[in-house]
């Protein structure tokens, strides 16, 4: 009878063990960060005039949630762009994510929803930051397989096709 017993807990301890394997984990969060040197010569056709001095640079931070399986399913994104030897007054008019190989145009991605003169050089440097922008779970996923398929450009009055671009790099 003992070992009858025996074998019965046996069975049992080894059916939940199996069971706990097939258990799904629970939906996880995780960030992937990218950085972009921006600069008027790479933009296309690149940038000639007053502007064509300013440099820059962006971070870009991807918040990303994830279902059991691992897969994006919802993401959100900071941005953080400094900038430096504009004419003083430079206003920036947008700025954005394109979705282009370097020496390629492409179409707006992601905007990080500047409104015109909401950010402006006064000496001719200065920054802006954006966070908690929507990013369909699509965008996130894209970008992460190809950060070197996508850009960030921003734009001023007199450059309205882009001031200064510069194509996305991982950096974790």
């Amino acid at each position: 009878m003992r070992t009858i017993a025996l074998f019965g807990i046996l069975v049992l301890g080894s059916l939940v063990a199996a069971c706990g394997s097939d258990t799904p984990t629970a939906p996880s969060t995780a960030s992937a960060a990218f950085s972009a040197t921006l600069l008027p010569a790479n933009e296309v056709p690149a940038v000639t005039g007053s502007e064509a001095s300013g440099s820059g640079a962006a971070t870009v931070t991807l918040h990303l949630t994830k279902d059991s399986a691992g897969s994006v399913t919802a993401a959100t994104l900071d941005v953080n762009v400094t900038a430096t030897g504009f004419p003083a007054g430079t206003a920036l008019t947008a700025s954005h994510i394109h979705s282009a190989p370097a020496g390629v145009n492409g179409g707006i991605v992601i905007s990080f929803g500047l409104t015109p003169g909401e950010v402006i050089f006064a000496t001719g440097s200065g920054s802006f930051t954006k966070q908690g922008i929507s990013v369909s779970a699509d965008q996130a996923n894209a970008i992460l397989a190809n950060p070197g398929g996508f850009y960030v450009n921003t734009h001023t009055a007199a450059n309205t096709n882009g001031v200064a671009r510069g194509q996305l790099t991982r950096t974790n």
